[in-house]
């Protein structure tokens, strides 16, 4: 990643935009962060943060005409946030503090003319950038001293000025201000800033510019004559700070000034689940409490729409804009950190953060992006998707790949792809969608095989290429049929890369055929789950509805469905790259369901039945079994690999009358395992087919260890890139495994 296409990325996500009230602040006061300090009733910090901002704060608090209330958000929900009275509680129940420290001495002098808002506030601002400033005036404080006590109290205007001697502005009064009298300044000083309002002379200059304030005199500055409310003075004084500061370095007077004043911000803050509150009464003044109650009414402004809908950017408890620059770091420069590459394969790819995204932020793209480079570069764990990918080649195998024309028949109308997922879920539903699908259509053709979206999703594009390819090609020998797929991914993954194949959804086909025969509803109201696959299209989640209406199954829609559905864990390959965040998604879907769930992903289904839900996929209405819909257990690795390969078996026995290759050796090892076994072997993928290996090759090659105390057997095998060791002990005419677990390093000596 380029920095252009970094800053493209960090641009697109508006977390960090400024809060609306602060964009239209003349001075940018960060009302939220003030709010949020009232809030606390931490009046001295609260008042600290305004003293920071604000030009002379003691007066400009008292008179702050609340230009930010005008694009409070919460005023369509109950009404702005009285900022500008909170300002003026601060002001008065603080403790004051001493002037701002002024900057290092820039050995520049400028003369400010005039003793009014703007003028006071312009010596103010300059002064504390490091400016010698002399103060030229009639009078200080014009306009402000006739102010009632109610307005202003006394006092705060005097300790104000006495602070800005103490910043070392020199303040003249009595002076008597002309045309000759700004020409010798112009001579004396570095620059000349005119209070328009209180200097009738800067008229004769003609119109200051409305960007730089600057006028037909080089180094002479104004402001314009328009009595604005004070805020938009103290603005006018601290664009004329900004412009003499530019002036004396010599650099453009006009780059890079479009956030100087009121502006537009791009932040988006959802009100959907915000309850409208009035604003605090109390046309008397308000107590402590009032002060409070009326600070918590700020909503706080941040968008965070993506972070709050998804369990992985919550769990790195930032924004895309973070994740952003820590993915380009960890390319660009550390090469690969373990926290870095964790949180890259942790994205589920599935798209909700750009569906909830103002500006279409999509963490999927980002991170897919980055696991192809990663790929490239060599810096991807090898062990990250290796477990996804072996399971894929095994999909792809001998044992389980099929691809021909239905019995009897030499060319296919249609062709049946169920996925790699139901098949290794519910090879019973598939083989009678098979069977319904053929009785009723006729020539209908099968391809059992996974589709390449581990590949994809692992960012080995190339490999993905390769399975397409294999996968295209058998299609093409089958003559092109028209495609009827029954995975939502594989639905998406083949309309994507088979675009001259015409592709529909089993659900669509029944639509069309209507309900198989022996179809039944499970009685009582469901939750329909869309998967995020099913995200983008319509007729897909239409089709599943109304096949349930059919069904006569009443529905629920949980809040985040259809567009905007949530991942199960499956998707992008979480479970294999961090399976605690997996299993954290997958519980924060099945906590949110009121209702029995229903869904026609068949992964979503099996996540949601491993959380204690009862989960039921659309094959088990549509194509029940014996038991009771439901209650078919999620299987664990080894078993769905047992699945696809049992259902290919059967296939080409009972429809082909052709029977598979003969089995491996290892396959006639009679094993069984301790539940506290079946655990490991699940958490740490190790498949019954790995543990046959170990043991099939320990009593081949006498290659094991004894265990003293217990008497069990100890052995190991490395098949490929990863090693597994087995505790066991010998049980009638196999072996029962207490323990099982793999790595990766090679053991000299004695490794097997």
């Amino acid at each position: 990643m380029e920095q252009a296409e970094l800053r493209a990325w960090e641009h697109k996500c508006i977390q960090e935009e400024t809060p609306w009230c602060t964009a239209a602040c003349p001075i940018h006061v960060d009302a939220r962060e003030f709010c949020s300090l009232m809030a606390q009733r931490r009046w001295d910090k609260a008042w600290a943060l305004l003293a920071r901002t604000m030009p002379l704060p003691g007066v400009l608090a008292r008179m702050c005409g609340g230009t930010c209330e005008s694009a409070c958000i919460r005023a369509q929900a109950g009404g702005a946030v009285g900022v500008s009275r909170l300002e003026r509680f601060c002001a008065d129940n603080s403790t004051h503090l001493p002037p701002p420290r002024p900057l290092p001495s820039r050995n520049k002098s400028v003369a400010v003319m005039g003793g009014g808002m703007t003028g006071l506030c312009a010596a103010w601002e300059m002064a504390r950038r490091g400016f010698d400033v002399t103060l030229l005036c009639d009078a200080v404080g014009v306009g402000l001293r006739d102010l009632p006590d109610t307005v202003l109290p006394a006092g705060v205007l005097d300790r104000e000025i006495a602070s800005l001697r103490a910043m070392g502005v020199v303040i003249e009064t009595g002076v008597q201000l002309s045309r000759s009298l700004i020409e010798s300044l112009l001579e004396e000083k570095d620059a000349v800033f005119i209070d328009g309002n209180t200097v009738s002379e800067a008229g004769m200059l003609g119109e200051p510019d409305e960007l730089t304030l600057g006028t037909r005199l080089a180094g002479l500055f104004a402001s314009p004559a328009d009595n604005a409310p004070p805020e938009f003075q103290a603005a006018a004084a601290r664009r004329a700070a900004n412009s003499v500061e530019r002036f004396t370095q010599g650099v453009s007077m006009v780059s890079g000034r479009e956030l100087e004043g009121p502006y537009q911000t791009r932040l988006f803050t959802s009100l959907t689940t915000v309850e409208p509150v009035a604003p605090v009464q109390g046309s008397s003044g308000w107590s402590e409490a009032d002060a409070r109650d009326e600070a918590r009414r700020c909503l706080q402004c941040e968008c965070m729409e993506c972070v709050n809908v998804c369990e992985y950017l919550k769990h790195y408890k930032q924004y895309p804009k973070v994740y952003a620059r820590r993915i380009y770091n960890n390319a660009s420069i550390v090469m690969g950190t373990r926290q870095a590459n964790t949180m890259i394969n942790s994205c589920m790819l599935c798209g909700l953060c750009q569906a909830v995204c103002p500006e279409d932020f999509s963490m999927a793209d980002l991170c897919l992006e980055a696991r192809r480079s990663m790929v490239e570069l060599g810096t991807m764990p090898p062990s990250t998707h290796e477990f996804a990918l072996r399971d894929m080649a095994f999909a792809n195998g001998d044992s389980c790949a099929l691809a021909r024309h239905a019995p009897a028949e030499d060319s296919s109308d249609y062709l049946f792809f169920p996925g790699c997922q139901l098949t290794a879920s519910d090879p019973d539903g598939v083989h009678a969608a098979y069977a319904d699908l053929r009785a009723r259509l006729g020539r209908v053709g099968l391809m059992l095989r996974c589709c390449g979206a581990p590949a994809h999703w692992a960012g080995r594009q190339s490999l993905a290429d390769q399975s397409l390819s294999i996968l295209k090609g058998e299609w093409e020998q089958l003559g092109s049929p028209r495609i009827i797929a029954a995975c939502p991914t594989c639905l998406k993954t083949l309309r994507q890369w088979l675009p001259d194949a015409e592709i529909v959804s089993h659900w669509s086909a029944l639509r069309a055929m209507g309900l198989p025969g022996g179809a039944r509803a499970d009685g009582g109201t469901l939750t329909v789950g869309d998967p995020c696959s099913a995200r983008h299209d319509t007729m897909l989640r239409e089709d599943v509805r109304t096949l349930l209406d059919r069904l006569g199954v009443d529905t629920v829609e949980p809040e985040l469905n259809g567009e905007l559905a949530q991942c199960c864990g499956f998707g992008g390959l979480l479970a294999e790259a961090n399976p605690e965040l997996g299993q954290a998604v997958a519980q924060r879907r099945a906590d949110e369901l009121t209702k029995d769930f229903v869904t026609y992903c068949v992964m979503c289904r099996d996540r949601i039945a491993r959380m204690g839900k009862r989960a039921l996929h659309l094959y088990d209405l549509l194509y029940p079994g014996d038991g009771e819909p439901g209650s078919r257990p999620a299987p664990g690795y080894s078993d769905r690999r047992e699945n696809r390969t049992r259902l290919c078996e059967r296939l080409l026995r009972e429809l082909w009358n052709t029977d598979q290759a003969e089995a491996e050796p290892h396959e006639a090892v009679q094993v069984a395992f301790t539940d506290e076994a079946a655990r490991l072997m699940e958490n740490r993928r190790i498949l019954r087919s790995d543990v046959q290996k170990v043991l099939y090759h320990a009593t081949r090659t006498g290659a094991q260890f004894v265990h003293d105390e217990t008497d069990r057997l100890l052995a190991s095998w490395r098949p490929s890139t990863v090693a597994y060791w087995v505790e066991y002990e010998p049980q009638n005419d196999g072996f029962m495994v207490h323990r099982a677990w793999c790595h990766r390093m090679r053991v000299r000596g004695g490794q097997s």
